[in-house]
């Protein structure tokens, strides 16, 4: 498979080094993988990986794509989290908790020190530490689904 063009979203050195750093090797699929998941902003699913690449007219398939996912989440390249629906996966380099709708599937980041009483009271009823990559997932149900 040849590089993808800059129309098609070309990765950027930044994204080709730090494949690189996780011990990867620069494929088209891992790059295009990478920058659209870094872009997104959001959780997503594989389908929705596999729909967004092939709708920009990059022919990767959803084996590929859930492959890339695992190996980014095997590495630490990515996280994943587990809700109803489909495992939904996310790039950020800030440690966070995740809240999840149990309808719709949503996921959403909740930067760890909104979260540091919650976490400091959790600690004293359990004698649990979390780590520094430990995350919390909270689950119920969003504000659209709610009404």
């Amino acid at each position: 498979m040849t590089q993808p063009s800059a129309q098609h979203g070309a990765a950027t050195p930044d994204h080709s080094a730090l494949l690189r750093r996780h011990g990867l090797r620069c494929t088209a699929s891992r790059l295009c993988t990478l920058r659209l998941l870094s872009a997104s902003g959001q959780h997503v699913s594989t389908a929705e990986v596999c729909a967004q690449l092939q709708g920009m007219g990059l022919p990767f398939d959803q084996a590929t794509v859930y492959r890339t996912l695992e190996i980014f989440t095997e590495v630490g390249l990515a996280h994943a989290v587990l809700g109803p629906g489909p495992k939904r996966y996310g790039v950020s380099s800030v440690p966070h908790h995740h809240v999840v709708c149990e309808e719709c599937g949503r996921v959403q980041d909740v930067a760890i020190a909104q979260m540091s009483e919650a976490v400091e009271r959790i600690t004293e009823l359990t004698g649990l530490h979390a780590g520094a990559g430990g995350s919390l997932l909270l689950y119920g149900r969003c504000s659209r689904c709610s009404t």
